[in-house]
């Protein structure tokens, strides 16, 4: 955006200006950080007045800093500064509303170059009068251009998609889950925090002295909750299946064990879950600036796919994507170029990945292979490679060549890009909920809306 001034000299009685600007919910914290004014009136999520809903009314000063934009950006424009300000506030505006900002010169002063502006907002959908009132500038002298693009961007980091998520699946009946060795306070309290929010009703497997014991530190009661007491981890996996087996669960949840452990009588070829799939891992990340949730997989399970497990893989994939609400999931196949090279054997597979979607042998979404990273998330750096595409640039799934890769890329997102992350197993008769020890409690919730949310698509249930 480029800024153009218009000088004492230039300005009229009469002159005029305005600017629109939509109110989102982001505008709130960044101003409530950059303010220091913490009023829950003014948060998209909090109810400021306990009368039971969220008012997410924008600030005041908020709504007056859009005259300041007129002022300093239009008229007079760059080298403008305050001298007065009065407002009258008539109406509010909420995150939603989109606002036009005006300023009249009514009046000019050559003794010290001020003018008088009369200065308005308004409410675009009805036109109605948010805040009337009058500015004092000191007008710039000369004239002055300046680009606004060399502002740095601003990302604000909250939980966006997760928050989405939890909306969708609280509604929902609880998911019966089996919550295998929850003995330590992340894997207790984040089942308790997800039955809380009624995504899952847990039955505890474990060593049930230890189950308490977390309970007590974490201050939390288990009152109501059923616990089976054993007092091995090998033993409590296999009586989770069980309870899969017999239709008391329809979903199981890591606790304090080891993955593989975990996972072992999920594979038993007789008693186990096997669907006909590969199991395999998909990370739901939460990436602040990106438009949409992101799909990684596989980051946590199969070490070196080969061809048929990156079908098993990206069909996962598509029919979570579906079950989270993606209509039409884009699935990006990765590798270091997006051109086939005969030398890269993820090339390779990328490029048959794609074409056996295109001949129905993957269903549900549209598959893309090689793309690079670059382009498989950014439109302008799939236009510069001259990638046409409805997946270059727009995708909302990920699919990795090995897990080196995958892992490597869920961590960079979560520790550079602070992203948030669900991990889910898919490819056994029930999804299995798998958390990292190092996750807070909105990717733990997040994690079991997942889950509740891909056992309501299969089993019929209400989207």
């Amino acid at each position: 955006m480029l800024i153009e001034n218009k000088t004492f000299d230039e300005l009229n009685i009469g002159d005029q200006a305005e600017l629109r600007r939509l109110c989102t919910q982001d505008d709130m914290i960044v101003f409530a950080n950059v303010s220091g004014n913490h009023n829950p009136m003014h948060m998209y999520d909090a109810d400021g007045d306990a009368d039971g809903h969220p008012e997410a009314i924008m600030p005041g000063m908020f709504v007056g800093a859009l005259i300041s934009a007129v002022l300093g950006n239009v008229l007079p424009g760059a080298g403008t500064l305050y001298r007065s300000q009065n407002f009258q506030f008539h109406n509010r505006a909420h995150a939603g509303d989109e606002l036009l900002s005006r300023v009249v010169v009514t009046d000019k002063n050559d003794k010290d170059c001020t003018v008088t502006m009369s200065t308005e907002v308004r409410r675009v959908r009805d036109d109605a009068l948010v805040l009337d009132g009058w500015a004092e500038v000191m007008a710039p002298r000369r004239k002055v251009t300046y680009n606004s693009h060399d502002l740095p961007g601003l990302v604000v980091q909250r939980h966006r998609h997760f928050e989405k998520l939890l909306k969708r699946a609280e509604p929902l009946a609880a998911l019966e889950t089996a919550v295998v060795c929850p003995e330590d306070v992340n894997s207790l309290g984040g089942a308790l925090l997800a039955r809380e929010h009624t995504i899952i009703e847990p039955i505890l497997l474990g060593d049930a002295d230890k189950i308490a014991a977390t309970a007590k530190e974490l201050g939390q009661s288990l009152d109501g909750v059923e616990i089976i007491d054993i007092k091995d981890h090998r033993g409590a996996a296999r009586r989770a299946v069980e309870l899969v087996h017999e239709g008391r669960a329809n979903a199981l949840m890591k606790g304090h064990l080891h993955t593989d452990m975990l996972l072992r009588p999920l594979l038993d070829k007789v008693t186990g879950l096997r669907m006909g799939r590969r199991f395999t891992h998909i990370f739901v990340m939460d990436v602040p600036g990106l438009a949409h949730p992101l799909l990684v997989s596989d980051a946590a399970i199969n070490i070196a796919p080969d061809l048929k497990t990156k079908v098993d893989i990206t069909q996962n994939a598509i029919d979570l994507a579906l079950s989270l609400g993606i209509k039409e999931p884009k699935v990006g196949v990765l590798s270091a170029v997006e051109t086939v090279n005969p030398d890269l054997p993820s090339s390779i597979d990328a490029a048959l990945l794609s074409k056996m979607a295109d001949r129905g042998q993957i269903t549900g979404g549209l598959v893309e292979g090689p793309l690079a990273m670059d382009n498989a998330i950014d439109i302008a750096a799939a236009r510069t490679k001259g990638i046409v595409s409805p997946v270059a640039g727009r995708a909302d799934i990920l699919v990795v060549p090995n897990l080196d890769a995958g892992n490597m890329l869920a961590k960079q997102l979560a520790y550079l890009s602070h992203a948030e992350s669900a991990g889910v197993v898919l490819g056994a008769r029930v999804p299995v909920i798998l958390n990292s020890r190092a996750d807070d409690d909105m990717a733990r919730l997040a994690s079991c809306a997942v889950a509740a949310l891909h056992h309501n698509r299969l089993s019929g249930g209400a989207k």
